[in-house]
């Protein structure tokens, strides 16, 4: 069969096939290459464990935000529609008076070692930031919708978050912003690339330091 060739995409054709060879077996059966771990349909939170990654996941996305605002060579990457602080601040408070037993927690280390890591790429190197921001944002709009749907059934009454949620089709935002990552890449050189693209093991070693207060059994 063949397929209309489309233009070149350092995103869709570099990046990608990169991530998509660090999920599992499991995750992804025709891409992924690693092992399979516990699968998220087994994992046993409590509501507590729950908002813990909630406050920690706002500390991330808030980083995130602040940082491509001071940040003039993100500055495409403003008001993309993915930003995800408001509606975590919305469901921190709906959860805390859904559940008046839970405890209002700070971030936990995990959240502020990730935190600290941003800031110290994004003052050094804009390709490495963008690999986190791609892998971060990008997957909460997939593997992180089926989480959300699971906590939702195990611990909310089926309520579903509006970290889950989008104003708009979450796909068009997605190749928008996959376009505007390519336009940034085109100015970069090949080592710039290769650091981006070798920063996503480090990608998924921090979004699965978030993940670990909720993902066991």
């Amino acid at each position: 069969e063949v397929k209309d060739k489309r233009p070149y995409s350092f995103v869709q054709d570099e990046m990608r096939p990169y991530a998509m060879k660090l999920h599992t077996t499991d995750q992804a059966p025709k891409e992924g290459r690693q092992k399979p771990k516990t699968p998220f349909t087994k994992w046993q939170p409590t509501r507590q464990d729950y908002l813990q990654f909630l406050i920690d996941s706002l500390m991330v996305y808030s980083t995130f935000d602040k940082i491509i605002l001071d940040h003039a060579a993100l500055h495409s990457l403003r008001q993309t529609g993915l930003e995800r602080t408001e509606a975590l601040q919305d469901d921190i408070e709906w959860l805390l008076k859904f559940d008046p037993t839970l405890q209002r927690t700070e971030a936990s280390s995990r959240g502020v070692a990730y935190v600290r890591f941003l800031h110290k790429i994004a003052a050094t190197s804009i390709p490495r930031f963008i690999c986190h921001f791609y892998n971060f944002y990008f997957a909460h709009t997939a593997g992180g919708r089926l989480i959300g749907a699971k906590m939702a059934d195990l611990l909310l009454e089926k309520r579903q978050l509006k970290f889950y949620q989008w104003d708009g089709d979450v796909k068009v935002m997605l190749e928008r912003t996959r376009r505007k990552i390519d336009e940034i890449a085109l100015a970069w050189s090949l080592d710039d690339k290769r650091a981006c693209l070798d920063e996503t093991p480090s990608t998924f070693h921090y979004g699965e330091a978030i993940l670990s207060v909720i993902s066991f059994p």
